[in-house]
């Protein structure tokens, strides 16, 4: 077993300290080094034998900010439970998603580089959050190279997952953004242990659309068109895929479908318009009359 004073391990952070309202869980209050590997889907024997590493559990309400922009970085985030976003903010005080941190994402990683956070954690739904001082990362890779390589390769993972959206953002049609995205969403449910099929957005279409570059309009008019032609089910923020690998190799919508979508509301707006005019018609014969 390690050495490692716990008082190294259980240093009160910035997060710990400034965040008022963040509440320990009355249930769950810590996790071990093996629980932590679980959840980030990193072999659990590579942290078997240092189970005296001990991580602790905080909540945020939905709202709260786990970390905020400029805060001196000494922690790394994992999510236990809930939904967040991090947001980058410009001069002007304009927000912009960079992503929706889930159940086993880490996050905080960039602090590492400035030794402060350069994003915004931000809670979108009552969160339970695992606390990594960073020198509890330094002192298990000094007592264990392989498991530290495992905690680089999952670093790694968080940034091919922003790199991924560049290249969405920068190749692909805004109903094939829409669409990539409930498929990226459905995957990480599925990675999760829960249905990949059908799940609650936690986000709302503005913060979709901010984190895509599209407005807020048409992320909604996408959800709308896919309900429309069967590919998904939507109630408010409740989806259900119907076509996964559709919307996984989608462009564009057809345009059979547009223009079919089209003439059956220049029909019914034709129809309304005759309804009208016969209706006049009778009024007239009966005034006549």
């Amino acid at each position: 077993m390690l050495n490692t004073p716990m008082s190294e391990i259980r240093s009160t952070s910035a997060t710990a300290r400034n965040v008022s309202a963040a509440v320990a869980r009355q249930g769950k209050l810590w996790s071990n080094l093996s629980e932590v590997c679980d959840l980030l889907r990193i072999p659990a024997s590579l942290g078997a034998f240092q189970d005296d590493f001990q991580f602790q559990h905080m909540q945020f309400k939905s709202g709260q900010r786990v970390h905020t922009i400029g805060q001196p970085f000494d922690m790394l985030y994992i999510v236990y439970s809930g939904f967040l976003k991090t947001v980058i903010i410009d001069e002007s005080g304009n927000e912009q998603v960079l992503g929706f941190p889930m159940k086993g994402d880490l996050f905080g990683i960039d602090g590492i580089h400035g030794k402060q956070y350069s994003t915004e954690a931000v809670a979108l739904s009552n969160c339970e959050i695992i606390l990594v001082p960073f020198k509890a990362f330094l002192a298990i890779g000094r007592a264990n190279a392989e498991l530290e390589a495992a905690i680089y390769g999952v670093m790694s993972r968080e940034l091919v997952r922003e790199q991924s959206l560049i290249g969405t953002l920068g190749s692909l049609s805004a109903e094939a953004r829409v669409a990539r995205f409930l498929v990226s969403l459905s995957e990480r449910f599925s990675d999760m242990g829960y249905s990949g099929k059908q799940f609650n957005l936690r986000m709302t279409r503005q913060e979709i659309g901010n984190y895509l570059g599209l407005t807020l309009e048409t992320v909604s008019r996408t959800f709308s068109a896919f309900n429309a032609v069967g590919l998904i089910s939507v109630d408010q923020r409740a989806i259900v895929l119907h076509d996964i690998q559709a919307l996984r190799t989608l462009r564009r919508l057809p345009p059979s479908h547009a223009r079919a979508k089209a003439e059956a509301a220049k029909a019914l707006k034709l129809a309304a318009a005759n309804k009208e005019a016969q209706a006049a018609a009778g009024a007239e014969v009966q005034a006549a009359v």
